[in-house]
Order: structure tokens, then C-alpha cells, then sequence
């Protein structure tokens, strides 16, 4: 139960670890239920012997309590092997209590389900298929090989041999369908927990950056007065120092760092007021800034803005709406095999940016699973390299722009064209709508209005 020291697999995530007081305790329920039911059926097991083994089984089962208690502390995180063997002492020691008092007559071997059921919520498919088997073939053998099933009164209780195979059978499905079924919903919610930390983590990056504009702009304000103060007092020493003084260099050195230094502030003192830099921006401006820092690929970027659209939209420099609209230009530059094109257009009522390539576009499999996480199209890129990637990317973007109030819909350029769409449609009062926080509104995706303007295509 020591931690891995070489690359960890997907078996060793934290969240495939549990808190070894949680395992005792649920242990502690089992410990006291069998020892209560060994000593319900002790006048009917076959043997007094019987009895003493099953309550010594129940004592050993009990001590491991004990000694994990004794060993490890209690708020300790088991690694995944560690918490797969102890559910398989919980499968063998279930299964020698069975093989006293009935083997698969018994009503209590439903009870093998128990610790697979936990496996597939909390372990990897690979235990959970081992315990699985480990369940299964104890149940198999106690088909044939068992004390009989206590029984009040004289004699004993046999049921039909096709009763029991019919018990082995649900045991085996249920361990089958339960199993895979409780580790598929409990993968997703895992795979979508971890995907939403990645969006919540890229996103106060995007917001942290967005604040160095203003904290830049701020800086350029308040600076200005001391340094104009050192300019000063330097210009005065250096008039005043004798022309020999070992210190006229120094003192002169001095000025004029500082008057560099007023110049750098000064170029920042042109933008806008402190809290109010790239705060709002024109939507022209807007996609220039995402597209700016994709320009450096092999494939052209053109942007494209209505000839005729009316008042440009002026909205909010929002990080969500800038990491969203770049993930799509930079997936769009990935797969184009020469050109990019985005689209901007707009009405009264919409706001719309359509991100274009001449690519392979997506693949029909998996159009309509694309933005949920770990599902990409990234394998079989353009040159011959293979990135098959998380699919987090696109997902990430897609929630990002949702949460600013957009809506992404998907397509292929028709045949004989090649290449996909992705097209983003805002309601035009909702992305013009000033915004008290940087990290995007949750608005509801905007309903389809009229038609957008036409794009002049470069």
C-alpha cells in the first residue's frame, strides 16, 4: 500500500483513492452482522465445530480491523491495489462463511455483489474485472462444495440443483451488469468533474491576465509623480556636482534610466483609464486579438467583416469569449491544408462569428458527441502525425462560449467542398451587455433570429 515511484497509471488518479476510515467502518457493519447471524444459527449448524470455525473466521475478519487501524492511520488514502485487496478479503471471507452454512442456498450470497459493486464505482475496470472473477468463481465452487444450509429441527434442506444454477446465474449477471453499468455513469461523472476543473483553472489563467491590463494601466498612473520627483532631484544634483566629482557619472547614469523609465510609462498612459483597459472593445478588435497569435502557421487566417452590417457591436473583453473563439482558430489552423477564414457578421438582433477550413472536417462518428469531454477528432492530423489528444480542448471552449451566451452549432462543408464549420450566434443585447465580472455571464444560448448579414469573402 506504499505510493507509486515510477509514472502513474490512470489506476493511481486521487479520486481512485479512499480514506481507509471509511473502508473500517462499512467493514465494522459486516463484522457485526455476520457474527449476529453465526449466533442466530448456531443450534442449527451441523457441528458445534462449525460454529467455532464460523466465529473464528468472523474474529480474524474483525482483527484485520484492527490491525489496519493499528497500522495505518485513519484518514490515510489506500492507492487503488491496496483497496482491491481488501475487497477481496472481503469476497474469500464471505465465501468461507458461505461454504459453512450452505454455499449458494444460503440467502445471504447476493452479498458477493457488494464488494464488485463498490469496485466499479471507486477502482479501475482492470480490479474490478479481477474481483469480478474472483466473486464468480467462488460462487461456482460453492454450487458443489458446501456444509449443509442450517435448519431448525431434525434433517436438512436441500434445494433443486436447477434452483441453485438459477441463483449462480443471477449472481453472475448482476455482478456482469451492475458492474459495468455503475462504472461507466461513475467514469463519466469522474472524466466530467476533472474536465470542468480544467475549464475552471484556464479560465482564472485567461481572467488573471486580463487584470495585468488593468494593474499595468494603474501602474503607468500612480508612477508618474515619484518619478517625475527623481527626475528632478538627479537633474539638480547633476548641475550642482563639481564636473570632477568621482559621482557626476553616476547621478547622470541615474537621469537617465529614469527618463526611460518615463517613457515606458508613457506609452502605457495611452490606453484608457485604470479600469477601463480593453475592458470593452469592438467586435473587429476582438477577433483580431484572437487571431493574432495563430497567424504564425502554415495556413493563411482571414477575417471577414461585413460590407454593409450597420453599427459595429461593441462588447466586453470577456476571457471566456477570447480562450473559446482561440481554441477554435487554433483547432481550425491545425487540420486547414491552406486557408482559415473568420467570418463576422451581424443585425439588430445577433451577433454571429463562423470559423471556416478547407481540412477534413469532423468526422460523422463522432459530430454529435463533439464538446463532451474526452471525445476528439485529433487522430489522423494533417502531416501524418498522430495527437490523438483529450477532446478537453474543444469541450472547453464550447462551455466557455455557452457560458457567455453563445451557441455553437457544427457542419461539413457540403461536397465537393472540403473542410468544417463551426459557427457562434450571441443575442446582440446580451454580448453587448457591459459585464460586472471578466469570467462571462450564464445566459442561455440565444434563440435563432434573422438571418445574419452577408460576409464579403476575401
Amino acid at each position: 500500500m506504499t505510493p507509486p515511484t515510477t509514472v502513474p497509471s490512470p489506476d493511481d488518479e486521487p479520486s481512485r483513492r479512499v480514506r481507509l476510515d471509511t473502508l473500517v467502518r462499512l467493514r465494522w457493519i459486516a463484522v457485526f452482522g455476520q457474527l449476529s447471524a453465526v449466533l442466530i444459527v448456531h443450534d442449527s449448524l451441523a457441528s458445534e465445530a462449525l460454529f467455532w470455525i464460523a466465529f473464528g473466521v468472523v474474529a480474524l475478519y474483525g482483527s484485520l480491523n484492527v490491525y489496519l487501524l493499528w497500522r495505518f492511520h485513519g484518514d490515510s488514502r489506500l492507492d487503488p491495489d491496496g483497496v482491491g485487496l481488501l475487497l477481496g478479503v472481503d469476497i474469500a471471507e464471505l465465501a468461507v462463511l458461505l461454504f459453512l452454512t450452505g454455499g449458494l442456498q444460503n440467502p445471504f450470497a447476493l452479498l458477493f455483489i457488494g464488494p464488485v459493486l463498490i469496485s466499479a464505482i471507486i477502482l479501475s475496470a482492470r480490479l474490478t474485472l479481477m474481483l469480478g472473477m474472483l466473486a464468480i468463481s467462488s460462487a461456482t465452487l460453492l454450487m458443489f462444495v458446501y456444509f449443509p444450509l442450517p435448519w431448525p429441527g431434525e434433517g436438512t434442506f436441500e434445494l433443486p440443483w436447477i434452483y441453485v444454477f438459477g441463483v449462480w446465474l443471477a449472481i453472475a449477471l448482476a455482478i456482469g451488469y451492475i458492474s459495468v453499468y455503475a462504472g461507466q455513469i461513475t467514469e463519466e461523472a469522474r472524466n466530467l468533474t476533472q474536465a470542468l476543473a480544467a475549464t475552471e483553472l484556464v479560465l482564472a489563467r485567461e481572467q488573471h491576465l486580463s487584470q495585468l491590463d488593468g494593474l499595468a494601466a494603474a501602474a503607468a498612473h500612480e508612477l508618474g509623480t515619484p518619478l517625475a520627483t527623481i527626475l528632478l532631484v538627479s537633474k539638480e544634483l547633476e548641475r550642482e556636482l563639481d564636473p570632477a566629482s568621482p559621482l557626476l557619472e553616476d547621478i547622470r547614469l541615474l537621469r537617465q534610466q529614469a527618463e526611460r523609465c518615463r517613457e515606458i510609462l508613457g506609452k502605457l498612459s495611452e490606453f484608457p483609464e485604470p479600469g477601463e483597459m480593453f475592458v470593452r472593445m469592438p467586435i473587429s478588435a476582438l477577433v483580431e486579438d484572437v487571431v493574432a497569435p495563430h497567424r504564425t502557421g502554415e495556413a493563411a487566417i482571414d477575417v471577414v467583416m461585413p460590407s454593409d452590417g450597420g453599427p459595429e457591436p461593441i462588447g466586453v473583453r470577456n476571457p471566456a469569449i477570447l480562450y473559446g473563439l482561440g481554441n477554435l482558430v487554433e483547432n481550425a489552423a491545425d487540420f486547414a491544408r491552406e486557408r482559415v477564414e473568420v467570418a463576422v457578421s451581424w443585425n439588430a438582433e445577433s451577433v454571429w462569428i463562423m470559423i471556416s477550413d478547407d481540412g477534413p472536417g469532423f468526422p460523422p462518428e463522432i459530430m454529435d458527441r463533439l464538446g463532451k469531454p474526452y471525445v476528439t477528432s485529433r487522430r489522423g492530423r494533417r502531416k501524418g502525425e498522430d495527437s490523438p489528444g483529450l477532446g478537453l480542448g474543444f469541450f472547453i471552449a464550447k462551455t466557455l462560449l455557452e457560458r457567455s451566451g453563445g451557441r455553437l452549432t457544427l457542419q461539413n462543408r457540403r461536397f465537393p467542398q472540403r473542410g468544417a464549420i463551426v459557427r457562434i450566434q450571441w443575442n446582440r443585447e446580451e454580448f453587448e451587455r457591459p459585464s460586472e465580472s471578466l469570467w462571462g455571464s450564464s445566459g442561455t444560448p440565444a434563440e435563432d433570429a434573422d438571418e445574419p448579414v452577408s460576409a464579403t469573402r476575401a
